[in-house]
C-alpha cells in the first residue's frame, strides 16, 4: 500500500523496504550493490573452485587464456549472463524491513516515491552549512549594472536573439538589413540597435553570463613508431577544443527555466498498486547504487548527486583545422527531466571538439567533486553540497568500440563471441576485464574475447565508472538506423529479388514506392512522394518511413515478414515511451521474442547467413537498460545529433551567452509578453490553460442551406436537429431514429465555416514541449494549399463513461468534412460533420497490429454521416489503405487515398501517442 501520509514522512512498512537490489539469480534482495556481489560470489560462483584457473571456451573461439582468477565486479551488471533474468515485481522481506522516505505525486494520490534518505539534497549556505528545514533560500545577486546590460533595453536583446540564434542570419545579411531599418529611422533622427553585425557580435560577447572560456591542447602519438609505411596519424598533432565541463554543469544546475524540473534525489517510483514506473533518469537502478556507493563517506551525507551525461557523434566539418572529420563532445546532467533534455532547453551543451576521443584531461576538473563535495547554486535560489559522478555515454556503435576499447563486431556490453552474438554471455565489467589484461596475451584478449589489450577506457580514471555499464542505449543508432534501415528494409528488398524474376522484382519494389507515395497526409508526418527513392538516409527519414512502410510491403512479402515487422515496431514504440512500467517491460520483452522467433524467415529464405549484428544483438540488452537508466528516450543520439556543431567554437560560446541571458531576463519577469506590448504597456492575454480543441481559420459566414449543397448531404438539416436534441437533452439515452422530429430543435440561421481546427493533448513520448503538451492541426479543406482537397480522419470519443473501455473499443473512427459553429439560444455551438468508418472484427489485425476499418454505410449503402460536438473529436487518426497483393494505379495521388480504397489500417505507428491509443 501506499504512504498514508505526504512529504517526508518516516514510514515502516513492508512495502516501503530498502532492500532495493535483486540478486537476479535467486530470490535475496540487498542494501547495497556490495552486498548483492559479495552473496553472489559465494552463493552464485560462475566458476566452480576446480575451474577457477581456466575458462570455458566461447563459441566460435578456443580460449588460450589461462590462471584466470574469478570474476569480481563491484556494478550493477555485474556477471549476470541473462538481462531479463530480473526480476519487474517483487515481494520484500518482513524480516529485513527498513525506513525509507515516501512521498506521493500527482493530486491523485495514484503514484508514490520511495526516496533516498542520504543523498537527500538538504539546502546548505554558501559554505556548505546545511540549513533549518523549510528556510528560504539567500537573496538573489544584485543585477547587472544596467536592466538589460550588455543591451541597452529588451528590443536589442530579442533582435541579437533573432538574428544570431533564431535566424542564424550571415554577417553579410545582417548588414544589409540593418542599413535598411537605418534608412527606415534617419527621418526620424533614431538609430538602428546595432551599427553592423561586428556591434552585433561585440554586444553578445560582453555578457559575463554563460561565459565559459574555449581551452585547447595537442595531442600526438608517443608510441613506437615502425620505421617503413608508417602511417601518417602516427606523425600528426591533433587539436583537443574543450570547455570546463564543472562551469557547464553549474549553468545547467543554476539556470530557473528548469528550476522545477530536476530530479535532486535518487528514487524509485511505484503506482498505488505497486507496480514499479522508470521515467527521468533518477528514477533507475543505477542512480540509487551510486548513491548508496558515494554514502559511504560520511562527508557526503545530505548532497545531491549530480551525474554527468556525455555524448559524442563523428562529423565532418568545413573548418580549418587540418582535419575535416570532429567528434562534437556534449554534456548534459541526468538530474534534468528528460522531457527537458528533449526540448533542447538549454540542458544539452557541447564541451568539446575533438579530433580523436581523448577525455580524461577534458573532465580532470569535475575529478575534485566526484569524493568531495562542493557547494553548487541551483535554479530555486538554493545552495546544495554536490557530488558528481560519470553517467551514460551516448554514442553510436562505432564510437562504443572506441570508447569501450574493444574490437569492431563484439559487443561493448557482454563477452558474446562476435561470430556468435546472441548466445548467453558474461557481462564485461571493469574489474574483470582488468583481471584479463593482466593475466592474457594481447592476442588472446583480441581473439577471445574482442578486447583491445594496450588501451584503457578514459572512465578507469574517475571513481565508481564503468563504461561497459555506462554505454547508454542507443534508439537512432541501434534501432531506427541500424535494425530497420540498415538490416530489415535491405533484406526486404534482397527477399523480392532473390525470389522474382528481375522484371517482376522491379515492378513489385516500385508498386512498394507507390504505396508509400500514397499515404495520405498527417500532420507531423514525412511524404515520401519518390517511396524508398532518396539517396542519403537520415535519422528523420527512417523515422518517418517506419511509421508507413509496414503496409506497403504487406500482400508482396510472406507473412513472417509481416509479422517481424510487426515485432520490431512494437519493440520500438514501447522503448519509446515517456514512462515504462513493469507490464511495458514484460511486452518489450515478448516483441523481442517474437522478432527473434519471426526473423529466421529471412535466414530459411537465403537472405542473410546470420544475425550475428551487433547492432541488432543490442536490443537484448535494453531491458536491463531501462531498469538501470529508466526510459531511453532521455539518452538517445537524436539528442545531441540534432545540436551538431554548425560553425566554428566562437559561435557556440555567443549561442551559450544568449540562452543564458535569456534565462536570466525570464527569471526576473523581464520577458513577459512581447517587445509592443512592454512599450505600450498593454496588458497581455493570458493562457487558461490546455485546449483540447479549437476551430480557427474561419472561411466565411453562410447558412445550413448553403453548407448542404456545398457538402452534398440532403439530410444535413436533419443531422443538424439530431445534434441539437443531444445537446440540450444530454440525458436522454433514445436512439435518435426512434426520437419524434418534432421533438427535434429546429436551426435555420448563421453559420460559421472553418477549415481547420487544432488539437492540444498531453504526448510526452512525441516531440512536445517540456510539459509533455502536443498541438496538431486537423484539415478540412476544399482545396488545401491551393492544390487539391484535405479532409482529416480523427478518434472519436464514444465512452464517456468512467473506467470505461480502453484504446480503439472506447474510440471510434471518423473522417472530417467540416468544421462550423453556430449560436442557438445563447449557447455557441461548435461542431464537425463526420463520416463514420466501421471496425472491421473486435480485435486488430494479428500480422500487422493495427485495426482495420471501413466507411460506415446506412440504407441503401448510403453513406453514413454525422454532426459531433468539436469536444468529442480526441485527436488525429491516420488511415492507410489495405493494399493486399494488387497493384495500385501508377497514377494514383495521395490526396485520392481516402476515397478509393474501402479498408484501411488505423495507422498506431503514426506517433508514438497513437501507438498508446489505437491499441
Amino acid at each position: 500500500m501506499p504512504p498514508q501520509t505526504i512529504p517526508r514522512t518516516q514510514l515502516a512498512q513492508r512495502d516501503f523496504c530498502s532492500l532495493q537490489i535483486a540478486c537476479g539469480l535467486c530470490s535475496r534482495w540487498f542494501k547495497t550493490a556490495a552486498g548483492r556481489t559479495k552473496h553472489r560470489n559465494s552463493a552464485h560462483p560462475l566458476f566452480s573452485i576446480s575451474a577457477a584457473n581456466s575458462l570455458p571456451p566461447t563459441s566460435g573461439s578456443s580460449s588460450r587464456l589461462g590462471a584466470l582468477p574469478p570474476a569480481r565486479c563491484n556494478q550493477t551488471s555485474d556477471i549476470s549472463n541473462q538481462d531479463d533474468e530480473f526480476d519487474v515485481e517483487h515481494d520484500h522481506s518482513e524480516a529485513e524491513k527498513a525506513q525509507v522516505i515516501s512521498e506521493y505525486v500527482g493530486s491523485t494520490r495514484q503514484l508514490y516515491r520511495n526516496y533516498h534518505t542520504k543523498l537527500d539534497a538538504r539546502p546548505c549556505d554558501v559554505n556548505g552549512q546545511f540549513l533549518p528545514s523549510g528556510a528560504p533560500p539567500p537573496p538573489a545577486e544584485p543585477n547587472l549594472p544596467t536592466e538589460w546590460a550588455p543591451f541597452r533595453d529588451r528590443t536589442e536583446f530579442e533582435t541579437a536573439e533573432f538574428l544570431y540564434k533564431h535566424n542564424q542570419m550571415s554577417a553579410k545579411h545582417v548588414d544589409f538589413l540593418l542599413s535598411l531599418w537605418a534608412a527606415t529611422l534617419a527621418k526620424h533622427g533614431d538609430k538602428p540597435p546595432f551599427a553592423d553585425h561586428k556591434d552585433l557580435h561585440d554586444t553578445i560577447d560582453a555578457s559575463e553570463l554563460g561565459d565559459i572560456r574555449w581551452e585547447s591542447f595537442d595531442i600526438e602519438y608517443s608510441g613506437e613508431k615502425p620505421n617503413v609505411n608508417r602511417p601518417p596519424w602516427m606523425d600528426t598533432p591533433y587539436d583537443i577544443w574543450f570547455c570546463d565541463p564543472r562551469l557547464s554543469a553549474r549553468n545547467i544546475l543554476s539556470n530557473p527555466s528548469v528550476a522545477d524540473e530536476l530530479d535532486l534525489r535518487a528514487y524509485r517510483k511505484y503506482s498505488i498498486q505497486d507496480e514499479r514506473q522508470w521515467k527521468d533518469f533518477m528514477s533507475g537502478d543505477w542512480a540509487w547504487e551510486q548513491a548508496d556507493l558515494i554514502a559511504e563517506d560520511p562527508e557526503t551525507i545530505g548532497s545531491t548527486f549530480v551525474l554527468i551525461i556525455l555524448g559524442s557523434d563523428k562529423t565532418t566539418v568545413s573548418v580549418a583545422m587540418g582535419n575535416n572529420e570532429y567528434y562534437p563532445l556534449y554534456l548534459s546532467v541526468g538530474n534534468v527531466h528528460n522531457t527537458v533534455r528533449r526540448a533542447h532547453r538549454d540542458a544539452v551543451v557541447l564541451i568539446g571538439f575533438l579530433a580523436m576521443l581523448k577525455m580524461a584531461k577534458i573532465l580532470e576538473a569535475l575529478k575534485p567533486a566526484m569524493t568531495k563535495p562542493e557547494v553548487v547554486r541551483f535554479g530555486d535560489g538554493h545552495y546544495c553540497r554536490v557530488i558528481y559522478g560519470l553517467g551514460p555515454y551516448i554514442a553510436d556503435y562505432e564510437e562504443q568500440v572506441l570508447l569501450a576499447c574493444i574490437m569492431h563486431g563484439w559487443c561493448p556490453k557482454c563477452l558474446a563471441n562476435r561470430e556468435n552474438l546472441d548466445e548467453d554471455a558474461l557481462h564485461r565489467c571493469r574489474d574483470y576485464t582488468e583481471a584479463l589484461v593482466e593475466e592474457g596475451t594481447l592476442g588472446e584478449l583480441w581473439d577471445d574475447f574482442g578486447i583491445v589489450g594496450d588501451l584503457v577506457p578514459f572512465t578507469n580514471n574517475f571513481p565508481h565508472a564503468d563504461i561497459h555499464q555506462l554505454i547508454a542505449p542507443d534508439l537512432l543508432h541501434q534501432i531506427i538506423k541500424g535494425t530497420f534501415k540498415d538490416h530489415l528494409v535491405d533484406w526486404v528488398e534482397k527477399y523480392i529479388r532473390d525470389q522474382h524474376p528481375k522484371c517482376r522484382a522491379e515492378q513489385i519494389l516500385d508498386d512498394i514506392d507507390r504505396r508509400i507515395a500514397a499515404v495520405a497526409s498527417f500532420s507531423g508526418l514525412r511524404r515520401f512522394p519518390q517511396g524508398r527513392g532518396f539517396k542519403q538516409w537520415t535519422g528523420d527519414d527512417s523515422k518517418a518511413l517506419m511509421k508507413v512502410y509496414l503496409p506497403a510491403i504487406e500482400g508482396h512479402v510472406p507473412q513472417d515478414v509481416v509479422r517481424t515487422f510487426r515485432a520490431f515496431l512494437e519493440f520500438c514504440y514501447l522503448m519509446r515511451c515517456n514512462v515504462i512500467t513493469a507490464t511495458t517491460l514484460t511486452q518489450i520483452r515478448d516483441a523481442l521474442q517474437h522478432f527473434h522467433q519471426y526473423r529466421e524467415v529471412f535466414k530459411t529464405t537465403g537472405v542473410v547467413l546470420t544475425f550475428s549484428l551487433p547492432r541488432q544483438h543490442s536490443l537484448k540488452h535494453y531491458f536491463r537498460h531501462i531498469q538501470l537508466f529508466a526510459a531511453p528516450n532521455g539518452l538517445c543520439s537524436s539528442i545531441t545529433e540534432n545540436k551538431h556543431i554548425k560553425a566554428m567554437l566562437v559561435t557556440n560560446q555567443r549561442l551559450d551567452k544568449l540562452a543564458a541571458m535569456r534565462a536570466n531576463f525570464s527569471s526576473r519577469g523581464m520577458l513577459n509578453g512581447t517587445c509592443l506590448s512592454a512599450e505600450s504597456n498593454e496588458d497581455v492575454e493570458s493562457d487558461d490553460g490546455p485546449k483540447v480543441i479549437e476551430a480557427h481559420g474561419k472561411k466565411h459566414t453562410q447558412t445550413v442551406t448553403a453548407l448542404i449543397h456545398e457538402l452534398r448531404i440532403p439530410h444535413l438539416a436533419t443531422l443538424l436537429r439530431q445534434f441539437l436534441f443531444e445537446q440540450i437533452l444530454p440525458d436522454n439515452f433514445r436512439d435518435l431514429n426512434d426520437v419524434p422530429f418534432h421533438e427535434c430543435p429546429q436551426y435555420e440561421g448563421k453559420i460559421s465555416v472553418f477549415h481547420s481546427a487544432s488539437s492540444r493533448f498531453y504526448a510526452p513520448s512525441d516531440p512536445s514541449g517540456v510539459a509533455g503538451m502536443r498541438t496538431e492541426h486537423i484539415r478540412a479543406c476544399p482545396k488545401w494549399r491551393n492544390e487539391h482537397a484535405r479532409y482529416d480522419c480523427v478518434f472519436v470519443n464514444t465512452d464517456t463513461m468512467e473506467g470505461g473501455e480502453r484504446g480503439m473499443r472506447g474510440l471510434e473512427v471518423a473522417r472530417v468534412h467540416c468544421f462550423f459553429s453556430f449560436t442557438f439560444r445563447g449557447t455557441t455551438y461548435p461542431c464537425a460533420v463526420i463520416r463514420w468508418f466501421d471496425k472491421v472484427g473486435d480485435s486488430p489485425d494479428v500480422n500487422t497490429g493495427m485495426w482495420v476499418v471501413h466507411p460506415a454505410c446506412g440504407v441503401a449503402r448510403s453513406p453514413e454521416y454525422a454532426i459531433i460536438h468539436i469536444d468529442s473529436i480526441f485527436r488525429a487518426a491516420h488511415l492507410i489503405p489495405v493494399y493486399g497483393p494488387q497493384f495500385i494505379p501508377q497514377d494514383l495521388g495521395h490526396q485520392h487515398s481516402y476515397n478509393t480504397f474501402q479498408a484501411f489500417y488505423v495507422n498506431k505507428y503514426a506517433d508514438h501517442h497513437a501507438f498508446e491509443i489505437a491499441f
